[in-house]
């Protein structure tokens, strides 16, 4: 288990295979899939397999990605908090999902302010986010860490458009 960082009630860790059968839960949660879509991952041994080729892969080329978030006190993993660079991005964003019994818990903000910390350390100057339109708890939580909506922008050809969010931060 690599830490990457410690708050009052979390780690935020690298994700390892062996978090596959969370991931697989987490990406098949019917939230999961209406906000930021459908992976597609049905079986272990595919959530293993998108684990090794995100976040792991990411985190070896920029050297930040999207950490597994668990619970200090029992080790329970509650979801996933961190940087993400994305081709289709000009700045890094913040992304965080959490399943759905840690929703509600304050953990995606602890999570978050963490993170936004650790961008600073990182030397990242603009960070973004990107939303579904609709997904109000998500916004909510955006604009508590101090990002503001910049515009609707489509990422793909034939994607749903998001909202996308920017905030300046200060090193």
């Amino acid at each position: 288990m690599t830490r990457i960082l410690d708050t009052d009630r979390l780690r935020l860790r690298l994700a390892t295979p062996d978090d596959a059968p969370f991931y697989l839960a987490l990406v098949n949660d019917p939230a999961f899939i209406e906000h930021i879509g459908d992976r597609k991952l049905r079986t272990v041994a595919a959530a293993r397999r998108a684990l090794d080729e995100g976040p792991v892969a990411m985190q070896e080329k920029y050297g930040h990605s999207l950490y597994l978030v668990e619970r200090l006190a029992d080790g329970a993993p509650l979801g996933l908090c961190g940087l993400v660079k994305r081709d289709t991005l000009e700045h890094v964003d913040i992304g965080y999902a959490f399943l759905p019994e840690h929703r509600g818990c304050g953990y995606a903000f602890e999570a978050g302010q963490a993170v936004v910390r650790l961008a600073v350390r990182l030397g990242i100057r603009r960070l973004a986010a990107i939303v579904a339109p609709d997904n109000a708890a998500s916004i909510a939580l955006l604009q508590r860490l101090g990002l503001r909506f910049e515009r609707r922008a489509t990422l793909a050809p034939g994607q749903p458009p998001v909202d996308l969010y920017l905030t300046d931060l200060e090193g």
